[in-house]
């Protein structure tokens, strides 16, 4: 016969415990453990699972939450705008006799798509020599310096003017939102 444990009271569950302390079942593997267990373990009143949908249906709140995330999740989603640099460049002739005004000339022909040049001017560097110094502003996403500098200042035929490129200063571009 199977033994018998009243768990609603303080010294059945006491039997229990020393009942299982050499076994790891009740009364074998049967439907009277599952019945004992489910007396060790009842719902309390205060313990409501009747909010939980086991069949998926939605609630309006839970909806609404769902339609909030999947906005989100959209808006980030959104292509971001790129961001900008100013860069300054250094342009170095290859000696003093070089035409800085077709040094300057093959520099503005190099066109490519988010690529902007600005103003320049003649910064003196020793012995009568002169460089260029001009500002551009580029669109990060479309045009590296480094590439602009090598393959397009660097060689022909802008390189029968140009000695070297520096970059004097690399500023990112930042957008400020101003209140209305």
């Amino acid at each position: 016969m199977a033994a018998t444990f009243n768990v609603n009271a303080e010294a059945g569950l006491q039997k229990l415990d020393g009942y299982l302390l050499s076994r790891s079942y009740i009364s074998g593997c049967s439907t009277i453990d599952l019945h004992q267990c489910c007396k060790v373990a009842p719902a309390a009143d205060d313990d409501d699972d009747s909010d939980v949908d086991l069949f998926g249906e939605e609630t309006e709140e839970e909806k609404k939450a769902a339609e909030e995330r999947a906005a989100k999740a959209k808006a980030s989603t959104k292509k971001k705008e790129s961001g900008k640099s100013s860069v300054l460049l250094d342009v170095k002739p290859w000696d003093d006799e070089t035409d800085m005004v077709k040094l300057e000339e093959a520099v503005r022909s190099i066109k490519m798509e988010g690529l902007l040049w600005g103003a320049s001017k003649l910064m003196p560097v020793g012995y009568g020599i002169k460089k260029l110094q001009i500002m551009m502003t580029i669109i990060d996403d479309l045009v590296s310096v480094d590439t602009l500098i090598e393959d397009h200042l660097c060689v022909e035929p802008a390189n029968e003017y140009i000695q070297s490129c520096d970059i004097v200063a690399f500023n990112k571009i930042c957008k400020f939102l101003v209140p209305v």
